[in-house]
Formats: structure tokens, sequence, C-alpha cells
């Protein structure tokens, strides 16, 4: 498991606007935290769905590999899961660009580097 890859992740039980079923998800968490064997691993779902509000918060992923939807990052959405709720992965990494512009999106939605 390693930063950029896609994983499924099971995101039940889920609770209001939160994303629930199976997801694929991005692994957003450092290598070297993942590694040492952190119980929990911070990921960003995706979902197949274009929603034009929300533009700046999803970012693009073509389908290649075992990602078989062209799908959205949701940058707006980030969480921690036990490591238990992934597997069947890694489907594909993302490209050095598209994690370029996941990073950009998530520091607008923590508000870093806005002042």
């Amino acid at each position: 498991m390693r930063r950029g890859e896609i994983w499924v992740a099971r995101l039940n039980p889920n609770q209001g606007a939160e994303v629930g079923k199976l997801h694929p998800v991005v692994i957003l968490q450092a290598d070297p935290i993942t590694q040492a064997g952190l119980a929990t691993v911070v990921v960003v779902p995706l979902t197949t769905r274009d929603r034009l509000g929300a533009r700046a918060l999803r970012i693009p992923i073509r389908a290649r590999d075992r990602l078989l939807c062209d799908s959205f990052a949701m940058a707006d959405q980030p969480r921690s899961l036990d490591r238990s709720r992934l597997g069947g992965g890694p489907l594909t990494t993302l490209s050095r660009d598209e994690l370029a512009e996941l990073e950009r999106a998530l520091l607008g939605v923590l508000g870093i580097g806005l002042s």
C-alpha cells in the first residue's frame, strides 16, 4: 500500500453526506507512516459522478489498469480508515500530475496556504 495508489474500501457504515458502500479510494498517507504499521490509513474516495458545482474539489482520474470507470477523487471527503477496510488493490496509481492536483485541492479544502 503506497501513496497515490487506488484501492477498494468498505466505507459503510456512513452517516449523513459521507460516502458509503464499496468505493475506490486514493491512499494519501505518507509511505513511511504506512510502512511503520499505523492501524489507519488516510484516503480520499472516488466517485463516477461529476458535480458541476464541486468541480474545484473533484479531480478527474481516467480509467486504466484495473480502475474500470472514469472517476473523480473527492478532495472534500478525506478520511482515515482502519486497514481492514481496504482490499483489492492496487487498482492503479495516480500520475504525478493527478496527485499534485489532488494535493492542491486538499490544501484548499483545509485552508492551508490561503492567507
